[in-house]
Order: C-alpha cells, then structure tokens, then sequence
C-alpha cells in the first residue's frame, strides 16, 4: 500500500456550510456552530452511557425483567431511553468536557462572544438558575 499518495478529501478542509436558509456568506456563524458542538457532544454521551448500560445489564439474571426473547430483544432500547435520560438531566459530564474541548479545536473560547450595542448595553448579565436534583425518567 503506497501511503506516499494519500491525501485528505478537498471537503475536509472548507469551513462547515451554513443549513438551509443560513448566512449569505455559506458560513455556520458561530451560535450555529456551538448549538451543533453542544449537541453532537450529548449524543456521544448519550451513546457512551448506552454502551455502559448495556454493559451494566450483561450481568443481570435472565429473570430480572420477566425473561424471554422479549426481554433479550427490549432490553437495548432500554438502556438507550435510560442514557438519554440521563444526558437530558445533566449526565456524567462527559458533553461538557468534550464540547469545551471541540469548541477549541474550532477556535472558539468557551463562552460565547456577545457585542452588545446602544440598548443592550445597558442590560446586567443574567445568571441563569442552578438546575435542579437529576432524576431518572426514562419515558422519552
């Protein structure tokens, strides 16, 4: 295998397109950019505790939940809607820590930059709330 010929594809390389209806210019702008970030980083964690669950429950009895085909065929779905669950409630920090992570790779600092102009200027800044105790609510 001749590696000296590889080489990375041309679309690697161009900065993300903007979705439909986005800039003029077909750039992400940076709110777009950091909501996409936020949540490819959820979805990892949310595959991450699937995986973890799945894991968890190999050592379970065959009884623990009826046993059967239906519990063996069920049983990753599961464990998937326990996952999301979780990440909806604040999750491990795993997202956290890898959306930091992505945002510098994209040269981004970890708050976002707002110009505040004229009325908003004047505006105080808003602390938003502590979240409340996480609990598990695997109805999705």
């Amino acid at each position: 295998m001749d590696l000296s010929a590889a080489t990375l594809p041309v679309s690697v390389l161009k900065p993300l397109a903007a979705p439909s209806g986005g800039a003029a210019s077909g750039l992400m702008n940076e709110a777009d950019k950091r909501a996409q970030i936020a949540s490819k980083a959820k979805d990892y964690e949310a595959t991450f505790l699937s995986m973890m669950f799945g894991q968890m429950m190999e050592g379970t009895s065959p009884t623990l939940f009826g046993g059967g085909q239906g519990e063996e065929s069920f049983k990753s779905f599961m464990t998937d809607a326990m996952a999301k669950s979780m990440v909806r409630h604040g999750g491990i920090g795993l997202a956290k820590a890898l959306t930091a992570d992505m945002l510098k790779l994209q040269g981004l600092s970890a708050t976002p930059t707002v110009v505040a102009s004229g009325a908003n200027a004047a505006k105080p800044a808003v602390t938003p709330a502590p979240s409340p105790k996480p609990q598990l609510d695997i109805a999705a």
